[in-house]
């Protein structure tokens, strides 16, 4: 402001000799100014240091916080603008935080980052620039490393899933709570009753013994395999919100494996494309998450035709026992799901069969519009014909005896997860 204030100072000062003096008495002014505040800024005992904290990695299609902490080493108070060089995936050059440091202080600068793709992400520098309350000298700080964060499928909902599921409060982010039907339970510990667990299976007298309420904790009588079988081809390569299907798929895996792990089952995964990829068996051994999570990060999503008689030749060499077969796929029309139809029906004769594939939302929120022109009516009446087609795919299924799940792609685990628990609430695995 007061430079600009000096220009038009020296514009005047061309006409008018008194306007011309006063405007050499302020540039001079400005210049001890300058000066000052060089001094200030460019101070060679002090400095600012910064670091970047965050999680070793991060998880896909999740927010993941990160903070700034900026300490500062000069004596008065710094106005700092903090620039931190992104992943170049991100795409984002402009993300700017203007902040306050207290004299000798720190200020942490916090914000959020939402990967739609598993890989390695990697930080530049975080850069501060640095002036004081007369605002006309800037320095620069390039303070903290760069640094490489693997993006891995989103463990951050299958914590939220666990810690829901362990306090019995799934109910609260859209699972159903469903009856048993005649299922077998074994005693499996005695544990401190958390609240929701049914008041039925307190045990009074350890409850006495230990003057705290516990209850008695059940199992299945026998753990079931539980195997997710993942579609590599083209058609799950379809991007919603940023995230192909593959990745929603490879979410909700991770979230349905450790959620049938927490009741006593025994998850595995199966990947394949036109050839086959990954077969990791079902087990309840310790590492089994850890290693389904290594096998999901490294899946790649393949631009050929899946071949489904490929797979289920593999299945029945590989898997012997009854399973769960949870199968993620997309069909977009009537006719791709015919062509694989009879390989469903050779998997269902050994194993319960669930097809898991996805509505389109885009073409939902397309049939949702008002139509204007003659174009409208035609594309509304096209986006019609192919949501029709899904709702048929799953009645054809039906006819079968084939499970499925039509869901939009942001609903995935909750409709999978419910899906899971109707099965074992029915006593069919």
């Amino acid at each position: 402001m007061g430079i600009i204030v000096l220009v038009i100072l020296f514009v005047f000062g061309f006409f008018f000799t008194p306007v011309f003096a006063l405007a050499k008495a302020g540039l001079i002014v400005l210049f001890l100014l300058m000066f000052v505040d060089f001094m200030l800024v460019f101070n060679p005992r002090a400095k600012i240091e910064a670091k970047r904290v965050m999680a070793d990695k991060l998880s896909n299609g999740d927010e993941n916080k990160i903070i700034i902490a900026i300490n500062s080493k000069y004596n008065w108070i710094v106005h700092a603008m903090v620039i931190d060089e992104l992943p170049e995936q991100f795409q984002v050059r402009n993300m700017k935080h203007r902040v306050m440091i207290p004299p000798m202080g720190e200020k942490l600068v916090e914000y959020h980052l939402r990967p739609v793709k598993r890989g390695e992400y990697h930080f530049g520098v975080v850069n501060v620039y640095v002036s004081s309350n007369l605002m006309l000298v800037q320095k620069r700080y390039r303070a903290a490393h760069a640094q490489m964060a693997p993006v891995y499928p989103s463990y951050i909902q299958m914590r939220k899933y666990q810690l829901m599921a362990l306090n019995d409060r799934l109910v609260d982010i859209g699972i159903k709570k469903i009856r048993r039907i005649g299922q077998t339970m074994e005693f499996d510990q005695v544990r401190d009753y958390v609240t929701g667990d049914d008041i039925r299976n307190i045990n009074w007298k350890a409850t006495a013994r230990k003057a705290s309420l516990m209850v008695n904790q059940y199992q299945d009588e026998k753990a079931q395999n539980i195997y997710s079988i993942i579609d590599k081809g083209r058609a799950m390569k379809l991007p919603f919100e940023g995230m192909t299907l593959l990745d929603y798929a490879i979410n909700s895996t991770l979230v349905l494996s450790n959620i049938s792990l927490i009741k006593q089952d025994k998850p595995g995964v199966i990947t394949f494309s036109e050839k086959m990829g990954n077969f990791l068996p079902a087990e309840r051994k310790a590492m089994q998450m850890h290693s389904i999570m290594e096998l999901l990060y490294k899946q790649k999503t393949r631009y050929l035709e899946s071949n489904y008689e490929m797979l289920v030749a593999f299945i029945r060499r590989k898997i012997t026992g009854r399973s769960l077969l949870m199968f993620y796929t997309n069909f977009e029309s009537m006719a791709s799901l015919k062509r694989q139809i009879p390989y469903f029906q050779l998997l269902a004769k050994n194993h319960l069969v669930t097809v898991i594939f996805f509505e389109n939302t885009e073409l939902k929120d397309l049939l949702e519009t008002e139509v204007v022109t003659t174009e409208d009516i035609y594309i509304k009446t096209i986006a019609e014909k192919f949501a029709y087609e899904k709702r048929q795919i799953v009645k054809e299924l039906a006819k079968y005896g084939i499970h499925s799940i039509l869901t939009p792609p942001k609903n995935l685990t909750v409709n999978t997860i419910n899906k899971y628990f109707e099965f074992k609430a029915r006593g069919l695995i």
